[in-house]
């Protein structure tokens, strides 16, 4: 009998566990948001974040209270003999939560370690040419966003990609919006919506556009979302991500619909800060 008490006392404080970390995290999170945004941090931000200073303020006040979470919370690590510094995390960190001001209360919340390479960097993959051959190639990357707990940077990417905002190419929107699509656990080029948007119209809108891509590349069209979107359903939404956060005047143009659909989805309006 005694046993059979401490068993359930056990299981009680477990469930009780569970029903009170959502809410626990939430306060420290609220808690943190809040905190003084320290002087440092705010020129690094003015000086690596080019749209900075374009925020509303209280755009740029929720920025910083994502940004101190996000730090707090996840782990960066230095590969191929380099040291992370404060200017490095802080960097990432503010374009990172860019993706975070339509306020969902989510933190790449399968992210757990960010780890920087000084530049390119290279992996062995295994390709298979046929039914019965396959093939290791070696390959560089600036980027990658795996769907557990790891995202890959390459500093000297991160550091073109600020000096170089309006070209429509920028690593940390393009690893961190891949981060948003696996949120469920897998890559499709879906990710979770809000009660404001309906899955058939964003499959209907990104289909269209997608294709619309793809026909424009294979006819060696000039496009101003990145060629490299024609890759697949996943790649197309965080090609789609940088060019609305970089190129948004000229995606509003040509491709209004898309436009329209990730502003809702990102409740943001880039066009209010050119």
């Amino acid at each position: 009998m005694f046993k059979a008490i401490i068993i359930f006392l056990i299981i009680g404080l477990i469930i009780t566990v569970i029903f009170l970390s959502p809410v626990l995290r939430k306060k420290r999170r609220s808690r943190m948001q809040k905190r003084m945004f320290p002087a440092l941090w705010n020129a690094i931000a003015e000086n690596n974040l080019p749209i900075y200073l374009r925020l509303s303020p209280a755009e740029r006040r929720r920025l910083q209270g994502h940004m101190q979470v996000f730090l707090a919370e996840k782990e960066f690590i230095g590969c191929g003999g380099l040291q992370v510094t404060e200017e490095m995390k802080l960097t990432i960190a503010a374009v990172a939560c860019l993706l975070l001001l339509n306020e969902r209360g989510e933190y790449f919340p399968k992210l757990r370690s960010i780890l920087i390479y000084p530049g390119t960097y290279f992996v062995n993959q295994t390709v298979a040419i046929d039914n019965y051959i396959v093939e290791e190639r070696r390959d560089a990357r600036l980027g990658e966003s795996w769907t557990k707990d790891q995202l890959i940077l390459s500093w000297q990417q991160v550091q073109g990609d600020i000096h170089n905002w309006r070209d429509g190419h920028n690593v940390v929107l393009h690893e961190f919006a891949h981060q948003l699509d696996q949120e469920d656990g897998k890559a499709e080029g879906v990710p979770i919506l809000s009660g404001q948007l309906d899955y058939g119209i964003w499959s209907r809108v990104m289909t269209a556009e997608y294709q619309q891509l793809c026909h424009d590349v294979q006819q060696g069209v000039e496009t101003v979302i990145d060629s490299y979107g024609a890759t697949n359903p996943a790649e197309f939404f965080a090609v789609s991500t940088e060019t609305f956060f970089e190129k948004p005047q000229q995606l509003l143009q040509l491709h209004p619909a898309l436009y329209e659909l990730l502003k809702k989805y990102y409740q943001l309006d880039p066009m209010q800060w050119i």
